[in-house]
């Protein structure tokens, strides 16, 4: 069995994949994420939990969602997003089953621990007239005096992201279509809509994509229509995946996504699989949107590392080249201002000129 990461949530047993349900509540940092309690395997989902006060050392919870109820029946309960509301803390997540397919629900809770599932489940019990059966990821957030959620989907040819408004967390109206990328013909998954500086971020997961899987649209957003401004992808992968953010405690942006991917394999004697990516935070700088590592960590910073080297480069000036990942060597051309590089075991993430490109690998090799 592989020694563990240090400073990267891993499950105790089990498999995890994306995280879910991001937020700063009672005093901690919760994050909940997708979930095979029973083998290091994708399976039926439930919804794991792990708490913490510096988003670096994690303590995991009991299981918050289980797969109990006849909408949850083929599948479980697939990725979501967390709100707080009246000092109550609500899960928004895909409940999937034979009969409804992929519908939205809602569980909620006063201690952050013990979940009660609304009994009126699932809250949008089908997707639109001009959706798919494809239809998950509820991402929710308050705009002025309403909530907002953005749902992953895709048209006839293109990914979509379906857009939802509520008055008080449990009865939802359909907006419309809020964003279609013409680039991309697949799923959107577990997008994620913030503001950010003084823009609005569309950000999104585009599966079956190996590197520079997350996609970040830069806009404004009127309430029901997001103007597309210019888009950035800084985060190259491969080992990152369905990132979701939330607001810390101080008010920063922070972004964590899978630290893992759907090609790699467990160990015969491992018992785990899947870990939680390094949070960054997010800021606006120019036309490029920068992930930093988070403040936290700066201690956990190392000078140089084996897998990575830095040569000259005729046209942009110096080329960081990161070796042994799964992808073979990537590489990454740039006027080279600074690079951050954080190593936790097999973990390797690089961040250069400020996060303007990271890349996250796991050598696996």
């Amino acid at each position: 069995m592989r020694q563990r990461l240090k400073y990267h949530f891993e499950p105790g047993k089990g498999w995890m994949n994306d995280p879910n349900g991001l937020i700063f509540y009672k005093g901690y940092y919760h994050a909940f994420f997708q979930h095979n309690p029973k083998a290091p395997k994708w399976d039926t989902m439930h919804w794991g939990h792990a708490i913490s006060k510096d988003m670096l050392h994690w303590e995991e919870q009991k299981i918050a969602l289980y797969p109990d109820m006849p909408y949850e029946n083929d599948g479980g309960c697939f990725s979501g997003s967390a709100i707080e509301k009246d000092g109550r803390l609500y899960l928004f997540y895909t409940s999937v089953s034979h009969e409804l397919g992929q519908t939205q629900s809602v569980a909620y809770s006063d201690d952050g621990i013990n979940f009660t599932k609304y009994e009126n489940n699932p809250v949008i019990d089908h997707y639109p007239i001009d959706g798919c059966k494809d239809f998950r990821d509820p991402k929710v957030i308050k705009y002025q005096d309403k909530y907002l959620m953005v749902v992953g989907s895709k048209g006839k040819q293109f990914g979509r992201v379906l857009l939802y408004y509520s008055d008080d967390l449990l009865n939802w109206e359909y907006s419309g279509v809020l964003f279609e990328d013409t680039a991309y013909t697949d799923t959107i998954e577990c997008p994620d809509l913030f503001f950010l500086d003084d823009k609005y971020v569309l950000m999104y997961s585009k599966i079956g994509c190996s590197m520079s899987a997350t996609q970040f649209v830069i806009g404004t957003f009127d309430g029901q229509i997001f103007y597309e401004e210019y888009r950035v992808s800084p985060e190259m992968g491969p080992q990152f995946y369905a990132p979701q953010t939330f607001m810390a405690e101080d008010g920063r942006r922070i972004m964590i996504g899978w630290f893992y991917d759907w090609k790699l394999k467990p160990g015969k004697d491992d018992i785990y699989a899947g870990a939680l990516s390094l949070p960054r935070e997010l800021e606006l700088s120019g036309d490029h949107i920068l992930a930093k590592p988070i403040r936290e960590a700066d201690g956990l910073r190392v000078s140089e590392d084996e897998n990575v080297t830095v040569l000259p480069d005729i046209d942009s000036g110096k080329k960081v080249i990161v070796t042994g990942t799964t992808e073979g060597d990537i590489e990454y051309c740039c006027n080279l201002h600074n690079i951050w590089i954080y190593r936790d075991g097999i973990g390797l993430e690089v961040f250069i000129n400020n996060g303007e490109c990271v890349i996250s690998a796991r050598m696996e090799k």
